[in-house]
């Protein structure tokens, strides 16, 4: 994993076209090699867009990998560029960066698991400090790297999810904006079985429960790739009006349905390697079992 930083330092001076171009080559080999991740890529993809065939599956797949490989690679530019770099290669929409909206008043910035999320936890770093939930990872030297690329600009508050709610509900009463990833599989705990392209995922009613216990406003942000290696798109979205309302299911729902507008609008963009239906109702089986060779 050193090995790998050390070379993410050293590329991420090269022109972003060719970052990412390189960083869509080794997508391409991953997607021959990764044959169990692969497979994931292409049950979700038949399972959330029947209406393609089988060979534009593949190729959204493959499309895919090299997306998440170059989003990757130029975490480098993320972590290590200069401030001036940065706010050449991230175009905000509508723009600027909405500070005064989201800290007037508690704010969910709801971000969903595109591949370049990052790149919308750093525009808004540049300009004021939040707080976000992350996954804490193994190996120690990328955990400290991820955490320092995350918090070089304005302080940052990173919580995990052992922390529990308390942390989140206090940088809320605080006005501290919070980056919300609500759209992956954790199991049945606090999720509810509500419908993503049609199909019953487990999925966590914590944006419409947080939202209805602080007050919050829920401001949706999704960061994609700029055509022809110009940098990257952060789009914030309208605040929803009258979320959640008084049914918390019904909420998580309008919340997948704007997320499955978002994903057909960059569907190679979306974290298809992650099984989004591994947690099943009882006595339904495996959606990601393998055929028998």
């Amino acid at each position: 994993m050193k090995a790998m930083l050390a070379l993410m330092w050293l590329l991420h001076w090269l022109p972003l076209p060719l970052l990412g171009r390189f960083g869509e080559l080794v997508g391409s080999i991953l997607f021959l090699l990764l044959r169990s991740r692969r497979h994931i890529a292409l049950t979700n993809l038949r399972l959330c867009m029947p209406e393609l065939t089988e060979g534009q599956r593949v190729v959204l797949a493959r499309q895919h990998f090299q997306a998440y490989s170059r989003s990757v690679w130029e975490r480098g530019i993320l972590w290590w560029a200069s401030e001036a770099r940065l706010r050449r290669l991230i175009k905000v929409e509508p723009g600027p960066v909405p500070v005064a909206q989201m800290t007037e008043r508690p704010t969910i910035l709801l971000c969903p698991h595109f591949v370049c999320l990052d790149v919308a936890g750093v525009a808004i770093a540049m300009e004021t400090s939040a707080s976000s939930m992350y996954v804490q990872q193994k190996n120690a030297a990328f955990d400290k790297v991820l955490r320092q690329g995350r918090s070089r600009f304005q302080p940052v508050r990173l919580f995990t999810r052992q922390d529990g709610i308390k942390p989140i509900l206090r940088a809320l009463k605080e006005k501290l904006p919070y980056f919300m990833l609500p759209d992956m599989d954790f199991g049945e705990k606090d999720a509810e079985f509500v419908p993503f392209f049609g199909i019953q995922a487990a999925t966590l009613t914590a944006t419409a429960r947080i939202a209805a216990t602080t007050g919050a406003q829920v401001m949706p942000v999704i960061a994609t790739f700029l055509p022809n290696y110009q940098g990257w798109r952060v789009k914030f979205y309208p605040v929803w009006d009258n979320y959640p309302g008084p049914d918390m299911v019904a909420a998580t729902r309008r919340m997948n349905a704007f997320i499955e507008d978002e994903v057909r609008v960059a569907p190679a963009e979306y974290f298809w390697t992650h099984k989004r239906f591994k947690t099943r109702p009882q006595g339904e089986a495996s959606l990601y079992q393998r055929p028998a060779p």
